[in-house]
């Protein structure tokens, strides 16, 4: 399964900031597929922590964010439409900002993506 997700709302970094990933739920990694105002790496990995979905970098386990309520351990979901808080977490003095998470697609079906980590491109 692959998760469409929008983060938002992290107005004290930058008005106008979101994040738009891909989640793999099996694989446990996600990759950036449009972003202004945050700053991430183009791909990490997934841990899910007590209910929680942590994105991490690609070579460490330190979370850039936290999608509070995520469960990719939970049996029927996520679904479409699905919200929660997001903490971010990757500025400097990790000073946790608030935002938001909203699930926009769920694809359940084998997918062949044209480019990125899910198509087997080189992780930088």
């Amino acid at each position: 399964m692959r998760l469409t997700i929008h983060l938002d709302t992290f107005d004290r970094l930058n008005p106008m900031a979101f994040v738009i990933l891909w989640l793999d739920k099996e694989m446990r990694q996600w990759s950036r597929e449009g972003h202004h105002g945050l700053d991430l790496p183009r791909w990490g990995a997934l841990r899910v922590d007590c209910g929680n979905t942590l994105m991490c970098g690609p070579h460490d386990s330190t979370p850039f964010c936290v999608l509070e309520g995520l469960d990719l351990n939970a049996t029927g979901g996520p679904f479409e439409g699905e919200t929660g808080r997001a903490q971010w977490c990757a500025n400097e003095g990790r000073t946790l900002m608030s935002g938001h998470w909203h699930v926009q697609c769920v694809e359940t079906g084998c997918v062949t993506p044209e480019n990125g980590i899910f198509a087997g491109d080189e992780m930088r």
